[in-house]
Parts: C-alpha cells; sequence; structure tokens
C-alpha cells in the first residue's frame, strides 16, 4: 500500500518561506507523478505543482515565479519550496503521488501565512 507522509507546514509571515517535503512509501513505480494540492477553508482543491518521474514540471497560475517543486527519485521524496507568501496562500496543503490511473494522498500539512 503506497504511503505518503508531509511534513514541513507551519506558521510564517508574509514575504516568508517555507519548505514542505513529501516521502512516499509502499508499492513504487519508475513512471508516476508527485504533486501538491492545496485547499483553503470554503474553496475546493486546487493544484499547486507536479513533477513527473522524468522531471516535467508544471505549477498552478498564481504559484509561477514563487514556488518550486523538485523530487529526489532515490529518496523518494518530493519537496516544495514556497516564497514570497501570501496570506491567500494559507491552507492545508496535500502531497499526491499518481500512476497510470491509481491516485494517493497524504492526510496534510497547514500552512498559515500571517499578515
Amino acid at each position: 500500500q503506497v504511503r505518503l507522509v508531509e511534513s514541513g507546514g507551519g506558521l510564517v509571515q508574509a514575504g516568508g518561506s517555507l519548505r514542505l517535503s513529501c516521502v512516499v512509501s509502499g508499492i513504487i513505480v519508475s513512471n508516476n507523478v508527485m504533486g501538491w494540492y492545496r485547499q483553503a477553508p470554503g474553496k475546493q482543491r486546487e493544484l499547486v505543482a507536479s513533477i513527473s518521474s522524468g522531471g516535467s514540471t508544471n505549477y498552478g497560475d498564481s504559484m509561477k515565479g514563487r514556488f518550486t517543486i523538485s523530487r529526489d527519485n532515490a529518496k523518494k521524496t518530493t519537496y516544495l519550496q514556497m516564497n514570497s507568501l501570501k496570506p491567500e496562500d494559507t491552507a492545508v496543503y496535500y502531497c499526491n503521488y499518481r500512476f497510470l490511473t491509481n491516485t494517493y494522498w497524504g492526510q496534510g500539512t497547514q500552512v498559515t501565512v500571517s499578515s
């Protein structure tokens, strides 16, 4: 069974930075996509960023230029570096792992940006 464990969330002032990490364990396949989504209270879950096993990346529009996703395949880990954080970035951030038609989620980590 695939298990995703996130870490690195917390409280930060506007303009600050945070780095999230997500470690995947269990069944691992070569061709997969790892990503981050977020959900703020009263809003739908939205894509933050994703990265394929080959390194191709995709970002949500409001994150471009501020967030950077990366991965270490040997450590089965993906990272999300978040810079220039804004209060509107406050949300629960979820790690996501996909291969073929299978999708797995982490438990989420809270990111709170104070103004």
